[in-house]
């Protein structure tokens, strides 16, 4: 009898002690609930009011990120290289939706270029919140018509084009303590793709750019978000290079980039972004297609990279005198023409890729 009250204490002990640490346990939860919900408060971020420079804002992704940045209330500076293009993107954003956009021309190879458009941006609107760092180009084709100028230019574009916008407007951002970086990278700076290497090369450049300086950067307020597209309807391919057997290669390429189901719509790619912006995300990878690949590279570079290489078997050939490029637009064909990429073209005259011929 004893004995069976001793157990009889030791299992009521035993339940208190369990209701006691499930209450704790409760508490704790609840605690950290509250405290994670008071974290998203405070770093809800709100679009109305802000000023927003997007780099290659005139056309394709940089134009549908600035058509969103002006319909949630931000005001929005854009720059690219032509000055028409600019214009046209700032009349019909500014007619849509009544907010204020500022064009200026601005090679985001040349620093001097560059810091001339954020100071003036600060003169003009006294803030700068958010940059997007957009510009980009693309030059597809074999390796072996790939020029040292090839390399150099996607470095140019993709890398400084980069590098010299963040450094300029670091300053401002560290004074305040605050804000919003985001660098349009791509799914090809996680893996390097058959006749995309320069392409590739600079992306992945820019991902680690991207990548450090947010390490470096959270303890002054400042969040950056590297930002890596899979296909994505913008139309860029119209305007793409292409070099080797140039519509052989352009097909391939204009039907990736044309697909629904394959490639993302423009819309909805700007939006993920500009959400990813207001979380403060480390990193955004855009389309399943995309996740997948980076996710598989990612645990087996070697099989992924073999299997890239069976791929590269089945894609265009070329002779090494074959170093012209053309551009997408000079590379079309009866089948590019066709339903097969009615979407990427529909999506080409949205975004403004009709605009200018080089």
């Amino acid at each position: 009898m004893k004995t069976f009250r001793k157990r009889s204490r030791r299992l009521q002990q035993a339940r208190s002690i369990a209701k006691a640490a499930m209450l704790v346990g409760g508490i704790m939860t609840g605690v950290a609930a509250g405290l994670a919900v008071n974290r998203r408060r405070q770093s809800r971020f709100d679009w109305m009011g802000r000023v927003v420079v997007i780099t290659g804002g005139s056309r394709g992704l940089g134009f549908a990120l600035a058509e969103e940045c002006a319909r949630l209330g931000a005001a929005v500076a854009i720059c690219a290289r032509d000055e028409k293009e600019l214009v046209s993107a700032k009349q019909e954003i500014e007619r849509r939706y009544g907010t204020e956009v500022f064009q200026q021309t601005c090679d985001v190879t040349v620093k001097d270029d560059v810091d001339d458009f954020i100071d003036v941006v600060l003169a003009r609107f006294g803030r700068i919140d958010v940059l997007i760092n957009n510009a980009g180009i693309i030059s597809v084709g074999p390796q072996n018509v790939q020029t040292l100028t090839d390399y150099q230019e996607s470095m140019d574009v993709m890398f400084w084009g980069v590098v010299y916008p963040t450094l300029a407007v670091l300053p401002y951002m560290q004074s305040r303590q605050d804000g919003r970086i985001a660098n349009i990278t791509s799914f090809g700076g996680k893996v390097s793709v058959p006749h995309l290497v320069p392409y590739c090369a600079a992306k992945f450049a820019a991902v680690g750019f991207s990548e450090g300086m947010r390490a470096e950067l959270l303890r002054d307020g400042v969040k950056v978000t590297t930002v890596c597209p899979g296909l994505m309807r913008t139309g860029s391919h119209l305007n793409a290079y292409f070099k080797g057997d140039n519509r052989k290669e352009f097909a391939w390429f204009a039907m990736g980039a044309s697909l629904p189901g394959v490639s993302i719509q423009a819309q909805r790619a700007a939006r993920k972004i500009l959400r990813a912006i207001e979380a403060g995300r480390a990193e955004l990878i855009i389309t399943p297609q995309a996740k997948l690949a980076a996710w598989t590279h990612g645990l087996f570079p070697g099989i992924t990279s073999d299997i890239l290489a069976l791929v590269n078997r089945a894609m265009p050939d070329a002779t090494d005198n074959q170093q012209d490029r053309y551009l997408g637009r000079e590379s079309e064909t009866a089948l590019t023409r066709s339903i097969v990429t009615r979407a990427g073209r529909k999506a080409a005259m949205k975004f403004h890729q009709f605009t200018k011929t080089a």
